[in-house]
């Protein structure tokens, strides 16, 4: 059982720049962690993911030359660094992960099932509004 916390979301003006922090309860070292999104009546949706061991990372179309996901398995912390904010972007924002994200540990598949991730955290709200 991984338990997954993200912090760090907030009101933001269009622009702006915000820093998520998903934390877990034990290791992350063998799991590849997704960041998902989900706006009020729209679908979840895929953002990023990053494998366990060497940092490859993936980005969906959206979000892809303005988040950037690291992680520090020392601190069993996932990052998701948002900038260029737009309001399209507000939304409760999820980092996920699962026992094939550990099998499947450099991110493939990432973004093909919502299924395929067992362990989600709380949510952390982010609004962007002037």
């Amino acid at each position: 059982q991984v338990q997954l916390v993200e912090s760090g979301g907030g009101l933001v003006h269009p622009g702006g720049s915000l820093r998520l922090s998903c934390t877990a309860s034990g290791t992350l070292d063998y799991y590849a962690i997704g960041w998902f999104r989900q706006a009020p009546g729209k679908e979840r949706e895929g953002l990023s993911c990053i494998s366990s061991r060497d940092g490859i990372t993936y980005y969906a179309d959206s979000v892809k030359g303005r988040f950037t996901i690291s992680r520090d398995n020392a601190k069993n912390t996932v990052y998701l660094q948002m900038n260029s904010l737009k309001p399209e972007d507000t939304a409760v924002y999820y980092c996920a992960t699962g026992l094939y994200l550990a099998i499947n540990s450099h991110c493939s598949g990432w973004n093909d099932a919502i299924s395929r991730y067992d362990f989600w955290g709380q949510g952390t709200q982010v609004t962007v509004s002037s």
